[in-house]
């Protein structure tokens, strides 16, 4: 693999997984229904573990849009590798939606609630306020950023000394999965924790284009939130950094 082919792969295999489980407890009749808001942190949390074993040793497993991004503005990471990850990361992301679509199927069909039909492609708020959504997803996106940032172990006057590409893989995969489960426990209540714009983009897109009639909408008007959220706090956690 390539890094592009492995971001896709990686990102592919990461929603497969994550999106697996919140399928496994929203949907109707499935053997882990309702077993709760752990297990679905839990099952992120591995889901991005699995995910940096595949493609670390070849991408360093960005996995999302504001890792690139704040590892690009903090000088771990080559600009113009930038739109060519993003891209793999989207259409992974596309491509693990559409194999959850496959695996509950069914499941799917015997769905009557379009909330969590919905909610098994993209995240929504509990409590829809866009101001405060936006800044939940921009704390908790400053938060994986951040500490992301010194598991890598790194030092500003070696950045200045050499050019440093570093991603997730480079960290190993359990840091990061105790991470982003951490997230989820703390901070995932109020938006479903996105922290990814290619976690809800992709899937987002694959639902809008579904053929069901349970479906209901994709909530198009939210989807700025998980998106530019997670940018701004990739930016800033980037830009602390760089002040320490």
């Amino acid at each position: 693999m390539n890094e592009f082919v492995a971001e896709i792969i990686a990102t592919m295999i990461m929603i497969l997984l994550g999106n697996g489980v919140v399928a496994n407890v929203v949907l109707k009749d499935t053997k882990g229904h309702n077993s709760g808001w752990i297990v679905i942190s839990l099952g992120w949390g591995l889901a991005v573990m699995m995910a940096v074993i595949v493609a670390g040793p070849i991408s360093g497993a960005h996995l999302n849009p504001a890792v690139t991004l704040g590892l690009a503005i903090g000088g771990l990471f080559p600009w113009p590798k930038v739109p060519v990850y993003i891209a793999g990361e989207i259409i992974g992301a596309m491509l693990g939606a559409i194999l959850v679509w496959f695996s509950y199927h069914d499941h799917f069909k015997a769905n009557n609630d379009k909330a969590g039909f919905l909610g098994v492609f993209a995240t929504t708020p509990a409590i829809r306020n866009h101001k405060k959504n936006f800044l939940t997803e921009l704390i908790g996106t400053f938060v994986l950023i951040f500490v992301i940032f010194y598991i890598t172990d790194f030092k500003f006057e070696t950045l200045q000394l050499q050019s440093v590409e570093v991603g997730l893989g480079s960290i190993g995969a359990l840091p990061v999965a105790l991470l982003v489960t951490a997230i989820g426990l703390s901070l995932g209540g109020p938006t479903g924790y996105a922290i990814n714009p290619a976690r809800d983009l992709g899937p987002r897109i694959i639902h809008s284009l579904l053929k069901s009639p349970n479906k209901g909408n994709s909530d198009w008007a939210y989807a700025w939130v998980p998106i530019l959220g997670p940018i701004t706090g990739a930016a800033l956690a980037a830009g602390l950094f760089l002040l320490c």
